[in-house]
């Protein structure tokens, strides 16, 4: 692509970025093909390639963002498939970044859609926030049909069972049993430790029965990715510095052979600090390492080599799992084949869902944001899992897990799923169905 910025405009690195980003798009189309949008709006400003012109129309000619610009890129749900298709390698991720961050900076939102934002960016990071937001949810869910489609998301959300909090929540480092094979701190997430507490309960089990010792390091929080993915530069990279702080200072103690995720959509983000950070030089060093030190708990454990006999006792009953790989995941961090050879090596009857490669429509807040394309892809994936006919369904994103379920599609995260194989409890959403007791 042909671009015609000013000598000026390249000085400032995010335009120098960009420009680099939109030079090697080609138009060729292929990226139309695999987003969700466009297949499901049929509208080329809702593909990659439309809005790679309407970012390169707002950066080159120095313009706030207008109405219909804003539109077609908050509709983006930066799934990332267009990365994977893209022959030509144009880095998708960081040029809609950039031009949220533009849209942020230039473009005043409508008060609603203002007061929308601030309030997710407010709440859902902090989990004490986000625990009494779902409390006082709950009570309004009986109401949650008359609502606009905005906070409905919100009020269902609190009608679900809320776990209490988690013992693993509070800074501490937990012992391997037996011989002491690795040391790793874990991400407890935000959202995750207070919609889904036994995800990090079920990893911390799996990850000392294998003699690895874990921390929860003290001053780390949400990764930042949320308020990164509204275009919210300042306070998203505040975030990252908190948790670089805290695993720095691990790493000058006792040391970590790795920063262990749990969940994609933030393991996608902490890998990207050293990006994020690359032009700040108090930070720049030391993102970089910890970007390099992050793996998500699936590519962790393949590095580990599991000994099939740790699955030797496994009573789970062989269940059919349709196993649902997370953008974030096979997107993101193209991560694909150790999730599911886990799983298998665990003894689950593993099955591939078709169009495996479309978002569920979650992707952070974007259901709570866009509810109407996220419910059309939302039942477009329960469709297509149900057609599995599995016994449950693995995939390891807090989001994912949120937007999918149904009473009639349990969804468990993969860690638990391999933690119950390995001795560990079976997963409360299983406790009453026949397979737990087998």
């Amino acid at each position: 692509m042909q671009t015609n910025f000013t000598p000026a405009q390249l000085e400032n690195p995010i335009i120098a970025e960009s420009e680099q980003i939109l030079r090697k798009c080609v138009h060729c189309g292929f990226c139309t093909a695999t987003c969700p949008t466009f297949v499901t709006l049929g509208d080329e400003l809702d593909s990659p390639r439309g809005r790679i012109y309407l970012i390169k129309d707002m950066l080159e000619n120095d313009k706030p963002a207008t109405d219909r610009v804003v539109k077609h890129l908050d509709r983006c749900l930066s799934c990332l498939s267009c990365t994977s298709t893209c022959p030509s390698g144009v880095d998708y991720m960081h040029l809609i970044d950039n031009a949220r961050a533009h849209i942020e900076e230039n473009y005043e939102r409508p008060l609603g859609d203002r007061l929308l934002r601030k309030l997710l960016a407010l709440v859902v990071p902090n989990p004490t926030l986000f625990r009494l937001s779902l409390i006082g949810a709950k009570f309004a869910s009986p109401f949650a049909r008359l609502m606009p489609g905005r906070l409905k998301g919100m009020v269902k959300m609190g009608a679900r069972h809320m776990p209490p909090p988690s013992w693993v929540d509070k800074p501490q480092v937990i012992p391997a049993v037996g011989q002491r094979k690795g040391r790793v701190a874990i991400l407890t997430g935000c959202a995750q430790q207070v919609l889904e507490t036994e995800i990090n309960e079920s990893t911390v089990r799996l990850l000392t029965r294998l003699g690895i010792e874990v921390v929860v390091a003290k001053g780390a929080g949400c990764c930042g990715s949320l308020v990164h993915h509204m275009g919210k530069e300042e306070q998203s990279h505040h975030q990252a510095k908190g948790n670089i702080d805290a695993w720095t200072a691990e790493l000058a103690g006792d040391g970590l052979d790795a920063i262990v995720i749990t969940a994609s959509g933030c393991g996608t983000t902490v890998k990207d600090y050293g990006h994020m950070l690359r032009n700040d030089p108090a930070y720049a060093d030391k993102a970089a390492k910890v970007s390099g030190l992050a793996k998500d708990i699936t590519e962790y454990l393949a590095g580990l080599e599991v000994d099939d006999a740790v699955f030797a006792g496994a009573q789970h009953g062989n269940p059919r799992v349709a196993y649902h790989s997370a953008c974030s995941m096979q997107h993101g961090q193209k991560i694909t084949r150790p999730p599911r050879d886990l799983l298998k090596q665990a003894g689950y009857d593993v099955v591939e869902i078709a169009e495996g490669h479309l978002c569920c429509g979650s992707a952070g807040v974007y259901n709570l944001l866009q509810p109407e394309i996220a419910g059309k892809l939302q039942e477009r994936k329960r469709g297509n899992i149900r057609a599995t006919q599995p016994d449950l369904v693995a995939t390891g994103n807090i989001g994912c897990m949120i937007q999918i379920e149904t009473d009639d599609l349990k969804v468990i995260h993969t860690v638990q799923l391999l933690d119950w194989a390995s001795g560990g409890p079976v997963p409360s959403k299983l406790q009453d169905k026949a397979m737990a007791a087998r």
